[in-house]
């Protein structure tokens, strides 16, 4: 996915995240980044939409939980690369579905992990 300075400004605006290093190319100048960064709002979102436009094909779905670790930062104009790995599958008879446990990341043009996830969906055929 390609982010932009002008997709960073929208998505943190829309948010209310009006922190400078997402809005402000000379304040952000002044930061230990140098530059503007994605909002983590922005990027955990991008992670976690990612398993509702997956396991929402043919069937239903519904995040139960996420964990998200920041460890790099996200510049507002780079490419990221959203990945997750299935860890489990697990037959829930009172939810009436599986429970998938998941593990995913967000990569920087480096190949760094920019951030580190862990996520937990039921995937049912109603909800």
């Amino acid at each position: 996915m390609q982010l932009t300075s002008e997709s960073v400004r929208s998505y943190a605006r829309s948010v209310g995240d009006d922190n400078p290093i997402h809005h402000d190319q000379a304040f952000a100048a002044t930061t230990r980044f140098h530059r503007p960064i994605a909002s983590g709002t922005q990027t955990g979102a991008l992670l976690m939409a990612l398993t509702a436009t997956h396991f929402s094909r043919g069937a239903s779905m519904v995040g139960l939980e996420f964990w998200l670790k920041f460890r790099k930062p996200v510049y507002a104009d780079e490419e990221i690369e959203l990945e997750w790995l299935v860890v489990s599958v697990k037959e829930h008879a009172r939810l009436g579905g599986v429970i998938v446990d998941l593990r995913g990341r967000v990569r920087n043009q480096r190949g760094e992990t920019a951030l580190g996830a862990k996520g937990r969906v039921l995937v049912t055929d109603k909800l």
